[in-house]
């Protein structure tokens, strides 16, 4: 089965008034998986009794946050190719958009937002990471549209498409790699990745969480933060070994030739720094429970 992306990565062109407006489809994508996510995490916020608004306010902050520490991250790595045209940083139309530097973004933007309102940061945290996770999962379709994003060639029953003109080398050849050659999917087995990763998180909170009995309630303020950690990471780590367009370890970009990636080595450091953090948060004394400032209604229960 071909997964093969639309000819147009634009869904919507324009010209009013001599100026062309143009939607490409990574952008609604992307959008749409943020404001999903934010939805999610709106409904988990009322469960714990926060105002929902809160929700939508760091929304802004973290798009704009998320956005600049993705580029910030893929232009450190990726300097050779910005260094004969500084300005070529802020055309994010030439793709470039790192998950490791929008998580670092995120985060940052947690903190800020946190200290602002005078919200407890951990609690925060666990109310919007399966939401973040979620919007990883939707946001991953955006790299099908642009035909990117893909990996080696594959035998398996599904694979991507990917035009001549979006190939790497050496599979630039169509003679030794036909037009018809299929390309691992590693957009979606992260997608796929990522919402089992949700369900994941979303149940441990019900079930050991805050939506367990007190008596159950296993999970710590930070816990679902660290687990997700484990569980994106665990995932890039084997999906990237699988794509083509990497960043090597040797600073050459590629398949790598079988060698770490620099994606890979960052994953191991989360995993094992997550796990620590895990068994940190639990060895301290039991924290009070947290108290927001707004008590909204306890009907939803995600």
């Amino acid at each position: 089965m071909a997964l093969y992306p639309p000819d147009d990565p634009y869904l919507l062109v324009i010209t009013i008034f001599g100026l062309t407006i143009s939607v490409r489809w990574y952008g609604v994508i992307i959008m749409s998986g943020a404001l999903i996510a934010a939805y999610l995490s709106t409904r988990r916020a009322v469960a714990r009794g926060y105002d929902p608004d809160h929700v939508w306010n760091q929304l802004m902050l973290g798009l704009l946050l998320g956005i600049a520490g993705a580029r910030a991250y893929y232009v450190i790595f990726e300097w050779e190719r910005f260094a004969s045209n500084p300005w070529s940083v802020i055309n994010l139309t030439t793709g470039g958009l790192a998950i490791h530097g929008a998580i670092i973004g995120a985060l940052l933007s947690v903190v800020i937002y946190t200290r602002w309102k005078g919200l407890p940061f951990w609690d925060w945290i666990d109310v919007g990471v399966p939401g973040f996770m979620l919007g990883q999962a939707i946001g991953r379709w955006g790299n099908f549209f642009n035909q990117e994003a893909y990996g080696r060639p594959t035998s398996l029953p599904i694979g991507v498409r990917i035009d001549p003109e979006h190939r790497v080398p050496p599979y630039t050849d169509l003679q030794r790699y036909p037009i018809d050659t299929l390309f691992h999917a590693t957009f979606l087995y992260e997608s796929l990745w990522n919402f089992a990763g949700v369900g994941l998180l979303l149940l441990a909170d019900r079930r050991f969480g805050h939506g367990a009995p007190a008596g159950r309630r296993w999970l710590r303020p930070g816990d679902l933060l660290f687990l997700y950690g484990i569980i994106y990471s665990t995932g890039r780590f084997w999906i990237e070994g699988l794509r083509t367009d990497s960043l090597c370890l040797n600073g050459v970009g590629g398949d790598c030739a079988g060698s770490l990636r620099v994606a890979q080595v960052i994953s191991l450091a989360i995993i094992g720094a997550c796990v620590v953090a895990l068994i940190l948060n639990h060895r301290r004394p039991q924290p009070p429970a947290p108290a927001p400032g707004n008590h909204a209604s306890r009907r939803a229960t995600l």
